[in-house]
C-alpha cells in the first residue's frame, strides 16, 4: 500500500481527499502546515506528498525545497492559485506536477499513478485469484480474458480488491458509486451490479468464491 502525505491547511479538504485516496487503496497522513509537514516527513517515509502551496504557517515551496534536498519523493502541488509564477516556481523546485483547484477526484488519482509510476514506484496490477485488474488501462481480465466491464463494474471491482477481506456494507457501496457517477445509485441498482460482476468474474455465479455475501450486512473479497 503507497504511503501518500497530505499537507493543506483546509482540514474539510485535508479528510475529503484522505477519505478518498483511502477509498483508492492509499494510506494517507495529513500535515495541516509547514512546521507539522516537516517534522512528518523527517519521521516517515512516504511515497508521494500532495503539498497546497498556501499554508498557515509558511508555503508549499518551503516543503519542497525541504524534500528535494533530503530524499526522492514525487511531489505533486495542489492549489487555488493558477498563475505562471506559482506553476514555474513549483516546477523548478523539483515538483513532480501541478494541480489546480478545484480538480476532480479521478483526475487527482490518475495524476497520482502517473507520478509514481513515472518515478519507478507505480503499481499498475491488482488481483485476486485468476482475475487482475490493470489500473493503467482501466481494464480487468479474468485468465487473461478482457471482462469488459463497465465504468461502475470497474470501480465497484476495483474498492474491493484494494481492501481484500473487507467487508462493505450496502451503504457504503451505494456511496462509493453514486460518488463515482455523478448520479443517485439506488439499492436495487446495486444488486444489478453485484449480480453483473458475479456473471463476468465467477465460474459459478451462484455459488459465488470471488464476491461474498456477508448476510445482514453487505460484501468483500477474500477472508
Amino acid at each position: 500500500m503507497y504511503k501518500i502525505c497530505i499537507v493543506e491547511d483546509d482540514e474539510s479538504i485535508a479528510k475529503s481527499l484522505s477519505s478518498f485516496l483511502a477509498e483508492e487503496g492509499f494510506s494517507c497522513s495529513l500535515a495541516g502546515g509547514q512546521r507539522e509537514a516537516l517534522a512528518l516527513l523527517a519521521q516517515e517515509v512516504f511515497d508521494l506528498v500532495l503539498l497546497d502551496v498556501s499554508l498557515k504557517d509558511g508555503n508549499g515551496f518551503v516543503v519542497c525545497s525541504a524534500i528535494k534536498q533530503r530524499q526522492s519523493v514525487p511531489v505533486i502541488f495542489l492549489t487555488a492559485s493558477d498563475d505562471e509564477y506559482s506553476v514555474v516556481t513549483g516546477l523548478e523546485l523539483g515538483a513532480d506536477d501541478y494541480i489546480i483547484k478545484p480538480f476532480r477526484p479521478r483526475e487527482l488519482v490518475s495524476r497520482i499513478r502517473t507520478v509514481l509510476r513515472r518515478s519507478g514506484r507505480g503499481q499498475t496490477t491488482v488481483s485476486f485469484g485468476d482475475v487482475c485488474i490493470d489500473t493503467e488501462k482501466g481494464a480487468a481480465y479474468k485468465a487473461g480474458k478482457d471482462l469488459y466491464l463497465s465504468a461502475l463494474e470497474y470501480r465497484l471491482l476495483l474498492l474491493f480488491f484494494n481492501h481484500p477481506g473487507k467487508c462493505f456494507s450496502r451503504t457504503e457501496l451505494l456511496a462509493d458509486l453514486w460518488d463515482a457517477a455523478g448520479d443517485y445509485v439506488n439499492d436495487n441498482t446495486l444488486t444489478v451490479y453485484i449480480k453483473r460482476l458475479r456473471e463476468k468474474l465467477e465460474d459459478d455465479p451462484k455459488n459465488p468464491t470471488i464476491i461474498k455475501t456477508v448476510r445482514g450486512f453487505g460484501y468483500k473479497v477474500g477472508d
